[in-house]
């Protein structure tokens, strides 16, 4: 009979943890649990106690879940009197950005179950034929064109020839459709363009790729009139206008919302004669490519006092489209951001007028100018400047682990050092990251996806690691990278990493505001539909009851999911990895998908609108769903690639350094909550035997930095795309020159320091001496001698620097 009670008590608890667990319908457990309930009572199975415990809970819980009149009159009634007194309306801004782009991938990661194989039968994101050939002529050949150093110090500007290569070429065209002289593009194409291109020069690249992302030919795709596609698309595909967008204003930077440059709608003369258009007033800042524009894109708000085109006398956030020659246009001077050399500066009017139809998309458009920036904001989020940190990252990669193997120390390469290695290893696992998570990115995009919420991930999270993987460079090659001159290929990508991390959306707004803030609202499955209906004053109580009842049964299900894995570590969750090691790090990235959705939801519950203003507690969550999304690049990236073993250290590392960041996100979120009971309530469920990840181990960390110290396919595929010179006097070529020589070189220096260390060669030597005598000695053959010195000769030019005549004018070396 005690057998009996403890099978009918662990049936009980079983059918309740099953039913929330897979989010049972309503009358399905309510049937399920009812019937056990029944049977084992008739047969006398349970006690009096849990007859007592079992019967209570079960007719609580199937009395509110099927009385659906009495619970929508006294419950959800009373509390949506309550929540329309405390919930602000959604403002039209929020709206307009809240329906901006699309939801993707992070929506899976927020709402804790995300189904792996629906990531991976996404198409791995490829190049045509056509970008092939682009990328191979004509974007090599513009890189052969380019010096950096007289670009950022001698003449603080591209050279004529590049400029007009540039255009000829279509550069400015990759985005604009084929039908309008342009490449036609992808997304792939645009952000590997611009990858390679930065890779050998930041100004080049950015001045490329602006005309690409956010600007006229971006918007005038998506909203322009015919008349306005069929007049400006082939000039600037051609090169014939160069284009700007002025969206900054002294007092409007990350706030864009609060333009404060205004158009107001009057009578006025154009062409000589007496039309309808806006007067308009602006002064805006770091516009890049506006002092050579000549075609402004301009963000204003506008007005409409004397009711000239409609009732409404504040129209809105409006685009329009000007030419620089018009009267009243001041462009021209330049800001100096960092020393690059790209293309930036000021652009004022006062009193300028234009006629109506100069409103990107026309007068019909007029006020929608904030819809059409956030849905086209993603581009440069998901494209440009992810692509510029992959570059940097890229080519930190390439020549920084060559560098380390070639540079000696105490007769070692300086790899060999722990405290190098631990800096490569930091280059090596970010370099990984910032290209897979690059790679699935764009190809979002590619899948007519505006991915808003994840390209506000990628463009925070990859400049981030660019400039930690750009700082552990420069911390290894020291001296060697101070030095400014031709010889030093990481000064300006140093110097650029700050402009990625501020523009299109500081890094700290973005992480503090964005990524949790408008991912929480996107991502929930249920909560916008709950703020929509206790804000609306046309509520129907039926509907929100509907939504209010799944999302109980949502928060209940992801509670003891969490239960569950906790308990068990998540050796149970299924993982599609073929790979042994990767598979539990799979598993684990889904239980902390289901962590992130209950944290998130008892935040959002129990501090409502005001987890706006708790910036620190939305960072954190922000940083929980962002690792969950660089993880998944990373496995998307393996998947590609037909899970090759020789990525199997670099995922390995990877996702542990992403749950390790989770832990670290989570516990803060945990430690700091504002009601430290429910934190600490949380932290038991989520980890009931304490910390459960940590950041990669030592040998781990050392395994991924072998790839990088010699020629190997993962190396070469890592870095495909990083521009390495053909002229034998650059260091990227001398790089991968001796890198090529160095297996064949190590065992030969052996010997001449065992000879050395022995006696056989005199110490006092200089290196070409050593060899000379290891050579008369019979130590070394001649082939071997020829060898060393020819490798002495490009390893002396590679760890050289640059020296100046005294004025800093003239390069003596």
């Amino acid at each position: 009979m005690e057998l009996a009670h403890i099978i009918s008590v662990i049936v009980i608890v079983g059918l309740v943890f099953t039913s929330a667990f897979f989010q049972l319908a309503t009358l399905v457990w309510t049937a399920l649990i009812g019937i056990a309930l029944i049977s084992f009572t008739l047969l006398g199975y349970l006690t009096a106690p849990w007859l007592i415990i079992f019967w209570l809970g079960y007719l609580c819980a199937a009395l509110f879940a099927n009385l659906h009149q009495l619970r929508r009159r006294y419950l959800i009634l009373p509390a949506l009197k309550i929540l329309q007194q405390r919930m602000p309306p959604i403002s039209n801004t929020e709206r307009e950005a809240i329906d901006a782009g699309h939801t993707w991938w992070e929506k899976e990661l927020f709402c804790g179950q995300p189904q792996w194989k629906k990531l991976f039968a996404i198409p791995k994101p490829t190049l045509t034929a056509a970008e092939q050939s682009f990328v191979d002529n004509q974007v090599e050949t513009l890189c052969g064109m380019l010096c950096d150093w007289e670009i950022t110090q001698k003449n603080r500007d591209l050279s004529p020839e590049v400029w007009e290569y540039l255009k000829k070429e279509k550069f400015f065209g990759m985005v604009i459709a084929k039908e309008y002289g342009g490449l036609g593009f992808s997304a792939l194409a645009h952000s590997t363009v611009v990858v390679k291109i930065a890779t050998r020069s930041i100004s080049a690249a950015v001045n490329t790729m602006v005309p690409n992302s956010l600007g006229p030919g971006e918007l005038l795709s998506h909203y322009g009139t015919e008349e306005q596609k069929n007049y400006y698309l082939p000039r600037l595909a051609a090169g014939q206008e160069i284009p700007c967008f002025a969206l900054t204003a002294p007092d409007a930077g990350s706030d864009a919302g609060s333009i404060p440059d205004t158009g107001i709608i009057c009578q006025g003369e154009y062409n000589g004669k007496e039309v309808i258009g806006i007067r308009l007033n602006w002064d805006k800042r770091y516009i890049t490519l506006a002092p050579i524009a000549t075609v402004l894109g301009l963000a204003i708000q506008l007005y409409d006092p004397e009711h000239l085109v409609g009732e409404e006398e504040e129209i809105g956030i409006t685009l329009c489209l000007i030419p620089t020659t018009h009267p009243g246009v001041e462009i021209g001077n330049r800001h100096y951001p960092l020393q690059l050399a790209f293309m930036n500066g000021p652009t004022r009017g006062k009193d300028v007028f234009i006629p109506l139809d100069w409103i990107i998309g026309g007068p019909k458009m007029a006020g929608q100018g904030w819809r059409m920036l956030m849905e086209c904001l993603s581009i440069g989020r998901s494209i440009s400047l992810p692509a510029l940190a992959t570059a940097c990252s890229k080519m930190t990669y390439r020549y920084t682990g060559a560098y380390a193997r070639l540079r000696r120390q105490f007769n070692t390469p300086i790899a060999s050092f722990e405290g190098i290695e631990e800096a490569l290893g930091y280059i090596a696992g970010g370099t990984y990251m910032v290209e897979a998570t690059r790679m699935m990115t764009a190809g979002a995009v590619d899948l007519h996806i505006k991915p808003a919420i994840a390209s506000a991930i990628a463009k925070y999270h990859l400049t981030e690691i660019s400039r930690s993987v750009v700082a552990h460079a420069m911390d290894i090659h020291a001296g060697h990278m101070i030095q400014l001159g031709p010889r030093n290929f990481l000064a300006n990508v140093h110097f650029a990493t700050p402009i990625s991390i501020t523009v299109e959306g500081a890094n700290i707004l973005t992480r503090n505001l964005i990524i949790f803030g408008q991912g929480a609202i996107r991502c929930h499955p249920y909560l916008l539909k709950e703020v929509e209906l206790i804000t609306s004053p046309h509520t129907k109580i039926e509907d929100l009851d509907r939504v209010l009842m799944s999302h109980v049964g949502f928060f209940i299900s992801n509670l003891l999911r969490n239960l569950a894995y906790g308990l068990t570590g998540g050796r149970f969750i299924f993982a599609s990895v073929r790979n042994r090691r990767i598979k539990k790090y799979q598993r684990q990235l889904t239980r902390m998908s289901a962590a992130l959705a209950l944290i998130a939801d008892a935040s959002l519950m129990i501090l409502g609108g005001s987890l706006k203003r708790r910036e620190r507690i939305s960072a954190r969550l922000g940083d929980m769903l962002s690792q969950l999304y660089l993880a998944s690049a990373v496995l998307k990236y393996y998947h590609d690639h037909q899970e090759p073993e020789s990525d199997v250290d670099y995922v390995c590392w990877s996702l542990q350094q992403c749950l390790y960041k989770i832990q670290i996100a989570s516990n803060d979120v945990l430690d700091n909550f504002p009601q430290r009971f429910v934190g600490k309530l949380l932290s038991w469920i989520i980890f009931p035997f304490g910390q459960a990840y940590r950041a990669p181990q030592d040998q781990l960390h050392k395994n991924i930095v072998v790839p990088m110290l010699s020629s190997s396919d993962l190396r070469d595929r890592l870095t495909k795309y990083c521009y390495v010179s053909k002229h034998e006097k650059e260091l990227s070529y001398r790089l991968d020159k001796a890198l090529e020589q160095v297996a064949n070189v190590e065992p030969i220096l052996k010997k001449l320091h065992k000879a050395v260390q022995f006696r056989a060669v005199p110490s006092q030597y200089r290196f070409t001496e050593r060899v000379q005598s290891a050579l008369q000695s019979g130590i070394i053959t001649a082939d071997e001698a020829r060898a060393l010195n020819e490798f002495e000769v490009l390893r002396s030019e590679i760890i050289k620097v640059n020296e100046f005549s005294f004025d800093l004018e003239t390069v003596i070396a």
